[in-house]
C-alpha cells in the first residue's frame, strides 16, 4: 500500500508541476510574445520595403503584455515614442547631418521631449529612432523615417489584435493564493505566539518571532507585485463584469493584512522586550498564559477566515467565509476581554513593565479592528466611491455620454409605461 502511494506521488507531482508551468505568467507571456513578433515580422515583410523589418517583431515582443490592460497601455506608448523620435529626426536632418555634437543635441533633445510626451519607459526609444533615421542618407530620410512608423504600428497593432482576440487569462487566482499564503504565514505566526505563552520564554525565541514577523515585509512586496498583475488583468477583459469590484475587495483586503502585519510585528516586539526583562521567569501567569494562547488562536483563524474572504468569487462561499470571521472574531473579543482583566490583576500585583501589558493589548485591539466586518464594508464602500469619483474627474467627456445614455433609457421606459396606461 506505501508503495502504491509512493508510486501515485511519484506520478502526480511532475503532472502536478507542468499544470503549474503552464500557468505561470512567464511561460505565458513567453509563447504570446513569440507567436505575435513572428506574425509581425511576416506583415510586415509585405507592407514595408525594408528587407528585414526587425521593428515590427521588436515592437511586438515590448507590446505583448501578460494583461490586456498592460497590452494596450503599451501600445501607445511605443508608438507615441518612435513617432516622437521620428519627427525629431526629420527635423534635425534639414538642418544638420550626422556628427558628433550633432548626435549629443539630438539625444538630448529626445531625451527631454520624450518626458514631455509621457512615452513612460520609452523614453529611450525616442532617442533611437532618432538615431536610426538620422543615421541614414539625407535622400534616404522620408523614406525610412516612414518605415520605421510603419514598422512600429504594425508590430503594435498585431500584438494588440492578438490579445484582443486571444485574450490572456485572469491572473486572479495566483493572486488570491498569494494572499491566502500571507495569511496563513500570518496566523502561525499568531499560534507560535500563543504557544510560547505558557512556561519560560528565552529571549533568542522570543526574538526568533520577531525576525518572523519582520520577513512579512518582503512576503507584502511579493503579494502586492502578484495583486498589480491581477488588477491590469481584470481591466478592460471583456470576460469580466465586475472587474472593479474584484479590484477594490483584492486591494483592501490586502492593505488590511498590510497593516495586520505591521501591528503584529509591533506585538513581537513587545513580547521581546518582556523576555528580556523577565529572563529568569514566565512572561505571564499560567492563567493568562492560557487565556493569551486562546485568544492567539481565535486571531490566527480570523487571519485565515479573513483571507478566504476576499478571495472568495462564489457568493454563498463569501457568505459562509464572512460567517465564520465573525465567530472567530466574536471569540477573539470575549477572550480578548479575559486577558484585559487579568492584565489588569497582574499589573495591580506586580506594576513591573506595567506599560508593555498595556502596549501588547491595544495591539491585539488594532488587529482585532483592522478584520472587523463592519469595518470592512465601510471601506469597500468608501474606496468604490473614490475609485467613480476619479473615473470621473479623469474622464468627464465619457461620464456626460453614460450619463445622457442612462437619461435616453429612462426617458424610453417612460414612454413605454405611458402607452402602457393608455
Amino acid at each position: 500500500m506505501g508503495g502504491k502511494g509512493r508510486r501515485v506521488r511519484e506520478v502526480t507531482d511532475p503532472l502536478l508541476d507542468l499544470v503549474r508551468w503552464h500557468s505561470e505568467p512567464v511561460v505565458a507571456q513567453t509563447l504570446r510574445s513569440t507567436v505575435a513578433a513572428v506574425i509581425s515580422y511576416v506583415v510586415a515583410l509585405l507592407l514595408s520595403s525594408e528587407p528585414a523589418p526587425l521593428t515590427a517583431p521588436l515592437t511586438a515582443l515590448l507590446v505583448v503584455q501578460v494583461t490586456l490592460y498592460t497590452t494596450l497601455t503599451t501600445s501607445v506608448r511605443r508608438v507615441n515614442a518612435v513617432v516622437v523620435g521620428v519627427l525629431i529626426a526629420i527635423g534635425f536632418s534639414s538642418l544638420v547631418g550626422l556628427t558628433w555634437w550633432s548626435l549629443g543635441l539630438i539625444i538630448l533633445a529626445s531625451l527631454v521631449i520624450g518626458r514631455f510626451v509621457r512615452a513612460g519607459e520609452f523614453v529611450p526609444e525616442v532617442a533611437i529612432s532618432a538615431m536610426l533615421v538620422l543615421g541614414v542618407t539625407t535622400t534616404r530620410v522620408a523614406a525610412t523615417a516612414w518605415d520605421r512608423v510603419l514598422e512600429t504600428l504594425i508590430g503594435a497593432v498585431v500584438g494588440l489584435l492578438f490579445n484582443m482576440l486571444f485574450v490572456p487569462p485572469l491572473w486572479v487566482q495566483p493572486a488570491s493564493e498569494a494572499i491566502e499564503g500571507l495569511a496563513a504565514r500570518m496566523s502561525r505566526l499568531l499560534l507560535s505566539l500563543g504557544e510560547e505563552m505558557t512556561g519560560h520564554t528565552p529571549v533568542a525565541e522570543a526574538a526568533a518571532r520577531l525576525h518572523e514577523a519582520r520577513q512579512l515585509d518582503h512576503d507584502i512586496v511579493q503579494v502586492d507585485e502578484s495583486l498589480r498583475q491581477a488588477e491590469d488583468s481584470l481591466r478592460l477583459n471583456p470576460r469580466v463584469k465586475e472587474g472593479l469590484l474584484s479590484r477594490v475587495v483584492l486591494r483592501t483586503g490586502l492593505d488590511t493584512l498590510e497593516i495586520s502585519a505591521v501591528v503584529l510585528r509591533t506585538a513581537c516586539r513587545t513580547l521581546t522586550d518582556l523576555a528580556k526583562a523577565r529572563t529568569d521567569e514566565p512572561l505571564f501567569s499560567p492563567a493568562l498564559a492560557t487565556a493569551l494562547q486562546e485568544l492567539f488562536g481565535h486571531m490566527a483563524r480570523a487571519v485565515e477566515s479573513f483571507a478566504v474572504l476576499i478571495t472568495t468569487q462564489v457568493s454563498a462561499n463569501a457568505e459562509e467565509a464572512e460567517e465564520r470571521l465573525a465567530q472567530e472574531l466574536a471569540a477573539s473579543r470575549e477572550s480578548r476581554e479575559i486577558v484585559a482583566h487579568l492584565l489588569l490583576d497582574g499589573v495591580q500585583e506586580h506594576p513591573r513593565q506595567w506599560q508593555l501589558h498595556g502596549a501588547l493589548l491595544a495591539e491585539i485591539d488594532r488587529i482585532l479592528d483592522e478584520m472587523d466586518v463592519a469595518k470592512r464594508s465601510e471601506r469597500l464602500v468608501e474606496e468604490l466611491n473614490r475609485q467613480a469619483r476619479e473615473q470621473r474627474e479623469k474622464y468627464p467627456l465619457v461620464d456626460k455620454l453614460r450619463a445622457r445614455l442612462r437619461l435616453g433609457r429612462q426617458g424610453r421606459q417612460g414612454h413605454r409605461t405611458t402607452d402602457a396606461a393608455h
